[in-house]
């Protein structure tokens, strides 16, 4: 019985679900960070190189600086920030992309509201209208490259 090539939404999750699968054991779990270290998480991955009080100035509210440094630490401790002494002044930079975090993030919610299911949540999304019409083809043109490139290795395999 000849076996039915994937489509594009089932090539899509396995592939997602793969990238997924091998992140998840990378160290803490993003669904467990505060709202104040997401924030400061947010102002390291826009600014690049960070100094606390570069972070501190950078936040909604006003912090006292031991409680950013605080929050830097314990970032670092988890693993999503690293930190370089330049004249004994601490620069903070991402240790982790934000996309990888992301994709962390992704998966708890897979697991938890879609049974593990990658395509229940992209189908879930477009239900719900998440993403538009720009996005929906970005990502068809992302999966059709993921095809065209799986295509590739299997023709120089055989």
């Amino acid at each position: 019985m000849p076996v039915k090539p994937l489509d594009n939404s089932t090539l899509f999750c396995v592939t997602v679900g793969n990238i997924m699968e091998r992140n998840i054991h990378l160290g803490h779990d993003p669904a467990e960070l505060g709202e104040l270290e997401r924030a400061v998480l947010s102002i390291v991955w826009r600014l690049g190189s960070v100094t606390a009080e570069q972070v501190r100035e950078g936040l909604d509210r006003p912090l006292k600086d031991s409680t950013v440094r605080t929050v830097l630490r314990r970032l670092e401790e988890k693993g999503y920030i690293a930190h370089s002494v330049d004249n004994r002044t601490f620069l903070y930079r991402s240790a982790q992309s934000r996309q990888r975090v992301a994709g962390r993030a992704a998966k708890r919610i897979v697991d938890w509201f879609c049974e593990g299911s990658v395509e229940a949540l992209l189908v879930g999304m477009v239900d719900s209208k998440v993403l538009d019409r720009a996005e929906l083809q970005r990502l068809a043109a992302r999966i059709a490259a993921a095809q065209k490139a799986g295509a590739h290795k299997n023709e120089s395999k055989g």
